[in-house]
């Protein structure tokens, strides 16, 4: 009950972002289980191809992310970056319908991310500011929570019109409407009141001067385990080679976003009362053992949902906790900065990690490109277990202070 009065509580900013996500993710994932589909049934193009498009997509807007998240540091103005990143996603995505090529979808989903990139790290920012230190898990819980609620309905939608034989084309052309009432929804948001967020005096520089060392190296294990979290479209191919029917894939996509809307808030707001740090090391754990599953060519269709629904609940105890263990570590005035540098290093990764992941796909084989991507992840964990908050680097500092 404590958790439904606390929800309850939180201010009315949090629930318009989530709001504006759950519209935003409707459209967006109506058509993100489709992409595979499209590009190799309509545009030829293989796993080669969907690497590319998702790793430089990915990869060249986290550039952006890091940008927006200081520029919101400097200005103290996060509502238009957030208006700006929606209007650019929301044009973006009905274009795919007009591509005639992979390259042109290349260009498209670059148009995506790039809106992604500039609202995510001002939005970020502002939901860490909207509530006390002791809410931001349950904050980013519900976030997360509402962002799959809608990525539950888009991919059902899709289904839904698959199922009638509207042809693919048109499908992409229907996210126009949705991409407008997010729009509309962002410029309702008021920022709240709030003092200056960082000193004139200092000065943003690339060797993350005023971090602590703890959100340095989580920002290391971060980046590792991005390595290995390579475009969720190759589980979706994974899937398809696997004997799951084409319509039902976009089902299959809405089972880990229902799952991870169902679980995800309650996971996050646990964070608050115990470590996030145990709880991001057993997730990313869960996530090396789902790997290894896919490597397996004997997976019948019952077992896929299963290893589906783990994904789902792996994403629900990851995608807000994540955060929220960025804002903790985050110094006073440095917040949009922090997530920045957070977006940059868990999405610069994916260029390497899907283009690695694609030529393993393509040119050797599916096994050994989800065996790669698990043990990569495990690396990522024995670092998040025994070495990001490692005590060594505490214990002089507090030696010193006790000298007279």
């Amino acid at each position: 009950m404590s958790m439904f009065k606390t929800l309850s509580s939180l201010p009315k900013t949090v629930w318009l972002i989530g709001l504006i996500s759950f519209v935003n993710d409707s459209a967006s994932e109506m058509l993100y289980p489709l992409m595979p589909l499209y590009l190799a049934s309509v545009l030829m193009a293989g796993p080669k191809a969907i690497g590319i498009i998702e790793g430089v997509a990915e990869a060249t807007s986290s550039l952006f992310k890091l940008v927006s998240g200081v520029v919101v540091d400097k200005t103290k103005n996060a509502k238009v970056w957030i208006v700006l990143g929606y209007f650019l996603a929301g044009i973006g995505r009905p274009l795919i319908a007009f591509a005639s090529s992979w390259v042109g979808v290349l260009l498209i989903r670059f148009t995506d991310r790039l809106g992604k990139g500039l609202r995510s790290s001002p939005r970020d920012a502002l939901l860490a500011e909207s509530v006390p230190a002791n809410q931001r898990g349950i904050t980013y819980g519900l976030h997360r929570s509402m962002d799959n609620a809608g990525a539950v309905v888009g991919p059902l939608l899709a289904a839904y019109l698959l199922a009638i034989n509207i042809p693919l084309k048109e499908i992409f052309l229907w996210a126009v409407i949705p991409g407008a009432i997010t729009v509309a929804l962002a410029l309702c948001i008021k920022e709240p009141a709030r003092e200056s967020l960082v000193s004139s005096t200092i000065k943003f520089t690339w060797n993350l001067d005023g971090m602590p060392v703890e959100f340095k190296r989580y920002l290391f294990a971060v980046g590792l385990f991005a390595l290995s979290n390579s475009s969720d479209m190759f589980l979706l191919l994974r899937a398809k080679e696997l004997g799951v029917p084409q319509e039902q894939i976009p089902l299959l996509w809405a089972c880990i976003s229902l799952i991870t809307t169902i679980f995800g808030t309650p996971l996050s707001a646990l964070s608050d009362r115990f470590s996030r740090k145990y709880f991001i090391t057993l997730a990313w754990m869960a996530y090396a053992l789902i790997y290894a599953a896919m490597s397996y060519s004997g997976l019948t269709v019952g077992w896929l949902f299963g290893i589906f629904a783990l994904y789902g609940l792996f994403k629900a105890a990851t995608e807000g906790v994540e955060k929220a263990l960025v804002a903790d570590l985050a110094p006073k005035g440095l917040t949009g900065t922090a997530f920045g540098w957070f977006n940059l290093c868990s999405g610069i990764m994916l260029l390497p990690a899907s283009l690695i992941f694609g030529w393993l796909y393509e040119s050797v084989s599916p096994t050994v490109a989800f065996l790669f991507s698990g043990l990569s992840s495990l690396l990522a964990v024995m670092l998040m277990a025994f070495w990001v908050f490692k005590p060594i680097d505490i214990k002089p500092k507090l030696s010193k202070n006790k000298k007279p």
